[in-house]
């Protein structure tokens, strides 16, 4: 059941998706050449808890660390460890936060110093692709104009495009209907309304589709090992507009 949100709940998972923003803004500060995903981890769940928040991956579903932090052939759902990043790595990073009972959701896909032209490529493409889907969430269109968009910018350049995992409405819990899917199917397509709160979250390979999930029951990776990349915003449906609640500084997503 698609649960719509009145003004007032709309601000309150508006501050949520601000303090997330404001989240991302200090973890982008510390990524560089030689940090571990731990250290990232450590410093946003410190970060949410002395802010009020609380992380709303921690513990979800069994998952045990507050960020996903997803090194290069790795689509979603990686652990934070000790591995440090290097020169020409790219870190998706996903980040939920609850705020007094309402939730936000956001990801973005950050180079690690100079990376490589098919890198940037993919990066500049996803952002795009979210960008567009974006362009097509508004009052009265339907949850296909947002997959045809995502989905057809990323194939005309070739890429793969993850079937396993979409958006989904936010807001009151983590996940929410209605599902969001980055390519055309035959699932359900309802309207948009005022009052939807969304994460749209293209996940795009350099490769092909296919992924496979790893021994851990969490890692996600693309089947034949080539980078992927994530972007993700939190959106509301408003009457006459949308807005995108989890906007970062410096155009970062």
């Amino acid at each position: 059941m698609i649960r719509l949100k009145t003004q007032e709940e709309i601000k309150r998972i508006r501050e949520s998706c601000r303090m997330l923003a404001e989240t991302c803004n200090a973890l982008v500060n510390m990524i560089e050449e030689g940090i571990t995903t731990e250290e990232l981890d450590n410093f946003a769940q410190d970060f949410i808890i002395r802010k009020g928040g609380v992380p709303a991956f921690l513990n979800y579903q069994g998952y045990p660390a507050t960020l996903c932090t997803s090194v290069n052939h790795v689509v979603i759902h990686g652990i934070p460890n000790k591995i440090k990043l290097k020169k020409g790595d790219i870190l998706s990073i996903d980040l939920g936060i609850n705020l007094k009972g309402y939730y936000s959701d956001a990801a973005f896909t950050y180079p690690i110093g100079k990376i490589g032209p098919e890198a940037e490529k993919l990066l500049s493409v996803t952002r795009e692709c979210l960008y567009r889907g974006i362009e097509k969430a508004k009052s009265g269109n339907r949850i296909r104009d947002i997959s045809s968009a995502i989905f057809n910018h990323a194939k005309a350049h070739n890429y793969g495009v993850v079937r396993e995992y979409c958006g989904h409405g936010v807001g009151f819990n983590v996940h929410e209907d209605p599902q969001v899917p980055n390519y055309l199917g035959h699932g359900p397509n309802p309207r948009l309304k005022p009052g939807m709160v969304l994460a749209l979250e293209p996940m795009i390979n350099l490769g092909g589709d296919d992924i496979k999930v790893l021994e851990d029951s969490w890692t996600v990776v693309t089947a034949d090992s080539k980078i992927s990349a994530h972007f993700e915003h939190t959106i509301a449906i408003l009457e006459e507009s949308t807005e995108i609640l989890t906007l970062m500084d410096n155009n970062l997503i």
